[in-house]
This record gives C-alpha cells, sequence and structure tokens, in this order.
C-alpha cells in the first residue's frame, strides 16, 4: 500500500500553523498512512501528534552532501510515497521534488499557481490562505485548516507551575531567534516595570526560554520557568501558554500558540511582516502594527494590556 508524506521543516510558529492542514490531509486518507518529514527538533514533539502515524527526521545537511542525500532518499523509498504534500514551500523541497522524490505526485505552492500569476504574488496571500489554495487543488476538504486544534498537546503542569507562582500569570517571550532581531521589541523592561505597579501583587510574571535564550532571560527581573534545570519541552511550553491570564509577544512561534489557543495577548509587530500575512491574531489576541518596534512606547502596549486584562 502506498503513503502519503507531508514536509514541514519548522520553524515553530509555522509547524503550528500546519496542524490543520496536516489534520485535513489525514482525513481525506484515512485509508493510508500519513508520515511527516520534520527538523529534529520537532520529532519528538510531532510524534504524539494523532493527525500522522509516523514522522522521519531531516537533518536538512547540504545539499552537496552526497552521502547525505543518498542516505536520505533510501530513506523515503521504503515507505512507498505516492504524494507528497510540501507545506514548506523552500528551495529545499524543490530541491527534492527534483532529486529525491520525482516519483511521486507533488503538491507545492508552484504546483497551484494558475495562469499569469507568480509565486511572489501568491507568497503575499495569508499563509494559511495559501495552505488553503494548496490541499484545495488536490481535492481535500478543508475542514480544519483554520480551526487549529491544539488540545493533543497540552498536558497537565500543575506541579511545574507551583513552582514558579500561586496565583494567575502573565507570560511574556521578549525573545526572538538571531537572524530576526528585527523583530524585537526594545522595552521588556520598562512594560514590566509598569505592568507591576498597574496590577501590584495580583500577577505573576512569568518567562519560559528556549535553549539559547537563558542569559538573555537573566536581564528581565520576573520568573524563569525551566524544567530540571533545562527548557521546558514544547508540551509544556503550550500548556503554559494555555494556562496563562495574558501573553505579550514578538511575533515568534509562541505567539502563533497563542493566537490559535485565542488567548488574551498582544503581538508585536514591525515592518519585517505583517500579522495578516503570517495569519496570526484572533478575537482575543490583538496584533499591534508599527513601521519600527523602537516607536512603539511600553505606554501603548500597556493601554492594550488594561483593554483586556
Amino acid at each position: 500500500m502506498s503513503n502519503i508524506l507531508i514536509i514541514k521543516h519548522g520553524s515553530l510558529g509555522d509547524l503550528i500553523q500546519a496542524n490543520g492542514a496536516i489534520k485535513d490531509i489525514k482525513e481525506f486518507y484515512k485509508d493510508k498512512k500519513v508520515f511527516l518529514l520534520t527538523s529534529q527538533s520537532y520529532s519528538i514533539f510531532m510524534s504524539e501528534c494523532p493527525y500522522i502515524d509516523g514522522v522521519l527526521i531531516d537533518k536538512r545537511l547540504p545539499r552537496w552532501n552526497l552521502f547525505f542525500l543518498y542516505k536520505l532518499k533510501k530513506l523515503l523509498a521504503k515507505y512507498n510515497f505516492s504524494k507528497v504534500f510540501d507545506l514548506q514551500n523552500s528551495n529545499r523541497t524543490r530541491f527534492y521534488k527534483k532529486f529525491i522524490l520525482n516519483n511521486c505526485s507533488w503538491s507545492s505552492s508552484t504546483s497551484i499557481l494558475i495562469s499569469g500569476q507568480n509565486k511572489k504574488t501568491l507568497n503575499n496571500k495569508p499563509v494559511l490562505d495559501r495552505m488553503e489554495l494548496q490541499l484545495k487543488d488536490s481535492n481535500i476538504p478543508v475542514n480544519y485548516i483554520k480551526q487549529i486544534d491544539l488540545s493533543w498537546a497540552k498536558e497537565d503542569i500543575v506541579d511545574l507551575t507551583k513552582k514558579y507562582t500561586n496565583r494567575d500569570y502573565i507570560l511574556i517571550f521578549p525573545f526572538c531567534s538571531k537572524k530576526h532581531q528585527k523583530k524585537k521589541w526594545p522595552f521588556y523592561k520598562d512594560l514590566i516595570s509598569k505592568i507591576r505597579r498597574e496590577y501590584k501583587n495580583n500577577y505573576s510574571i512569568l518567562v519560559a526560554p528556549g535553549p539559547n535564550e537563558f542569559d538573555e532571560a537573566k536581564k528581565f527581573s520576573v520568573k524563569i520557568v525551566m524544567d530540571q534545570g533545562e527548557p521546558i519541552n514544547l508540551k509544556k511550553l503550550i500548556s503554559l501558554i494555555s494556562n496563562a491570564k495574558f501573553i505579550i509577544a514578538n511575533d515568534t512561534g509562541p505567539a502563533h500558540i497563542a493566537s490559535h489557543l485565542n488567548k488574551k495577548g498582544v503581538v508585536l509587530f514591525g515592518s519585517h511582516t505583517s500579522p495578516e500575512r503570517v495569519s496570526i491574531g484572533s478575537s482575543n489576541f490583538k496584533a499591534l502594527s508599527v513601521n519600527n518596534l523602537s516607536d512603539l512606547t511600553s505606554d501603548e502596549v500597556l493601554n492594550e494590556i488594561k483593554k483586556k486584562l
């Protein structure tokens, strides 16, 4: 029997957003096994996703590494894939289409371009709209693509949160990756001080840093959530966000999680992109957009917090 392959390497926010599409694909191919090809850092997390039957790891080594390409092609050939859904739509996956999985039917953003439309035009559409078009092109009903359900990724974290607070908490994500520093809002310290003055002792303020964010987290006078001295895993992160009273974040993976959980909160955008394009924001989770994040004051952010908290 042939199988189905979905490719989604990351990042975290992108992978979270793909959960609805993954569920739609699995619902359509109930009689087939659906596998996910992803990065190693997300393999354990996605192996628990109920919408896929298995996870394959792509180390994403340089494409001139012929030994790596040979091993990857040999691995994927074992699964007899008849259809590939490329939800990553990158230069790497286009290379895979040509040289690694060239015998499969292939769904990608390129394959759905209509006459007179270029890829740049398509890429300007909201990310969930693009995935919706891609699945519709394969005649897959899109019932969940914009109704992302992360209930499978939550777990009981009472023992964890008890270590850091005995009351409601505000969760902040002042971090961003080194290659996307323009996403970082510079006034979190000032905002934290103003939140404390405004709300007294009503809320604890927590941060949950990733593996390379501990040193930065120490610069803020807040409680740093860890699990036995290590960063919390993705299921605990999603549960921590789900249980928070309010979220404040840069445009990063945790903000996407908060948005799809419809948490009360704000996400801060500069000119790097728009919330509409990356499909972030909900009735409770407000996106604040400015041309320059340095022009967005802590008072303006605090005013938005006060509207919902």
